[in-house]
């Protein structure tokens, strides 16, 4: 391994491409407080996919395990959060996400342990399969999650017992946006250290990290770990923004949806999770809004669009057209 004196110079620019990138976050959350005060849900609602996004990129981009499924964490989140909340009678919101987090956790340890059993193609169809277990598993047991009519009447109590979930949902916005600053801002540590090199490792070379002594298997469990509770406090963060939680929280179009926002935004970037994220659900919103006949067709033509133009996803493209892009030596 190379440790000359050029090394600390590389990083710098990475540490502070970081300040950069969560400040960005802040930017944007805070244009679109100001800019779009009525579509508050709306915003908080792309926050907490943004997080399941952010969640999927870990094991697909950083350890190359293909999902589906990944809506089955998400899911977890939420119902756990509805459950203790209308079954349990716990309303404070910190500790419902603390909930959904362990929940999440919970969820990728099993699902992680079920899927890495396998490989390729057979990852895949287990991944689906967990997912629509997960949905059956919800609408068939109503008496603890509501079935096809949804957990409803989660009463929240305020945030620090002063900023109360209105129905502007201006508290939880703020509290959403302050939650992906500082979910981003671990995330990055995690990707940018040892572990997260050796992640890498695994996508590109399992066999030859074998060979150096490393266990492929914990190592991606691991991830699954810290994925689901990502991808758990993103379902907690909906169930307690919207007060309610539906089969859609665990639902295969949720997940496929995640996997298609994760490869136009772009692959093992986390930033292209967020950005990805924003562009279809926003383009999702109005294209729908003008055509809601036919509005999959130019959501589609988009995606074909990008893939063509944007193999490696819009912010690598982003980055080779502003030469912006990190190279061959820098880290993710």
């Amino acid at each position: 391994m190379d440790v000359s004196a050029g090394a600390p110079t590389r990083s710098y620019p990475l540490y502070l491409r970081d300040i950069a990138g969560v400040a960005a976050i802040l930017v944007a959350g805070a244009a679109g407080y100001w800019l779009f005060p009525d579509n508050l849900a709306l915003l908080t609602r792309i926050i907490a996919v943004a997080l399941l996004v952010l969640s999927l990129d870990l094991i697909t981009g950083y350890c190359g395990v293909a999902s589906l499924g990944q809506a089955t964490l998400f899911g977890a989140g939420a119902y756990a959060v509805g459950f203790a909340c209308v079954h349990g009678g716990v309303t404070e919101p910190l500790t419902l996400m603390l909930i959904g987090a362990v929940a999440g956790a919970t969820a990728g340890l099993a699902m992680g342990a079920i899927m890495l059993r396998a490989h390729g193609l057979a990852q895949l169809v287990l991944s689906i399969a967990i997912v629509q277990l997960g949905h059956e598993a919800a609408n068939k047991f109503t008496g603890y999650t509501g079935g096809s009519d949804g957990l409803a009447g989660l009463s929240v109590n305020p945030l620090f017992g002063v900023f109360e979930f209105d129905l502007w949902g201006r508290t939880a916005y703020l509290f959403g946006l302050a939650l992906l600053v500082v979910v981003f801002a671990l995330l990055r540590v995690v990707v940018s250290s040892p572990f997260g090199v050796l992640c890498r490792g695994v996508r590109q070379d399992p066999v030859r990290v074998k060979a150096m002594g490393a266990f492929v298997f914990p190592v991606i469990l691991k991830m699954f770990v810290i994925s689901g509770a990502v991808a758990g406090l993103g379902g907690a963060l909906a169930a307690i923004s919207t007060q309610v939680v539906g089969l859609d929280s665990i639902s295969f179009e949720l997940s496929a949806n995640a996997l298609v926002m994760l490869v136009l935004g772009g692959l093992g970037t986390l930033y292209g999770a967020l950005v990805g994220t924003v562009i279809f659900m926003a383009f999702e919103h109005v294209v729908s809004a003008i055509n809601p006949f036919h509005w999959l067709t130019m959501v589609g033509a988009l995606l074909v669009a990008v893939v063509l133009v944007a193999p490696g996803g819009l912010v690598n493209l982003a980055g080779k057209v502003g030469g912006i892009g990190r190279s061959k030596g820098s880290k993710p």
